[in-house]
């Protein structure tokens, strides 16, 4: 019994950190991360957690684990408010657990399974542009971020492309799609920028086919690349903490 507890207090904790919805379908899509994640990597405890809207919280699936490693992985795709303010304070109150907390890197920008992943869910046969919808921030270097992907995409496909913004400052998926026909474009895509659905992804998409989009790719959700990415993020970290200890 002793053996069992101290080999769960050994094994990292990954805890996946979505920013929540009330739209159902976002957290089946963060739960389904999680198990495909603990498929791969059957050595992490692997859980999901909510900042908003859904349960459990950061702080409460912290508390639940025995002493040990964690990790938080942001699911985020941008560096805005919640990886820059929401996760640092979740690692503060964290402090007074027996738990060792380190944040990753959030999955964004570009990275090039990140890319796959986009390009993986937008048929891309016929297309002569592409635009790349994402939920929006009012940051400036995150949105930046985001049209820095945009064009990233456009680069690999070797198309002409656009960012769209489905809240805060930017053009909205409806102008990003015009802007490209009118340019004379007239089998514009539309790749989501989004891990999972809810409502400012529906809007989106609804904005982009109004507009004439011949295609308008699902949410990236679940797939090899993103767990790959998460992978790599927690991998990141341990790696890290291995070398620290290492040059003690």
């Amino acid at each position: 019994m002793r053996s069992a507890r101290l080999a769960s207090r050994q094994r990292p904790a990954v805890v996946l950190v979505a920013h929540g919805s009330r739209d159902p379908r976002a957290a089946a899509s963060t739960e389904a991360l999680a198990r495909a994640v603990r498929r791969a990597r059957p050595e992490w405890t692997v859980r999901a957690s909510y900042l908003d809207h859904d349960g459990p919280r950061p702080l409460d699936v912290l508390a639940s684990l025995p002493e040990t490693r964690a990790v938080l992985v942001p699911l985020l795709l941008t560096a805005a408010y919640h990886g820059r303010v929401d996760l640092p304070a979740v690692i503060r109150e964290a402090a007074t657990l027996p738990v060792r907390v380190t944040a990753a890197e959030v999955l964004g920008p570009a990275s090039p399974l990140l890319l796959s992943a986009v390009c993986r869910r937008l048929p891309v046969a016929g297309l002569d542009a592409v635009v790349l919808a994402a939920a929006g921030t009012r940051d400036d270097a995150a949105r930046q971020t985001v049209a820095d992907a945009a064009a990233a995409l456009g680069r690999r496909l070797g198309l002409p492309s656009a960012a769209c913004y489905a809240s805060g400052p930017g053009p909205r998926a409806g102008e990003a799609v015009q802007r490209l026909r009118d340019a004379g474009a007239r089998r514009v895509g539309v790749a989501a920028y989004f891990l999972a659905p809810g409502l400012l992804y529906d809007t989106a998409a609804a904005a982009a086919r109004e507009a004439g989009a011949v295609a308008v790719a699902e949410p990236l959700g679940v797939g090899p690349e993103l767990v790959r990415l998460v992978a790599a993020r927690v991998e990141a970290v341990l790696g890290g903490a291995a070398a620290l200890i290492a040059a003690a």
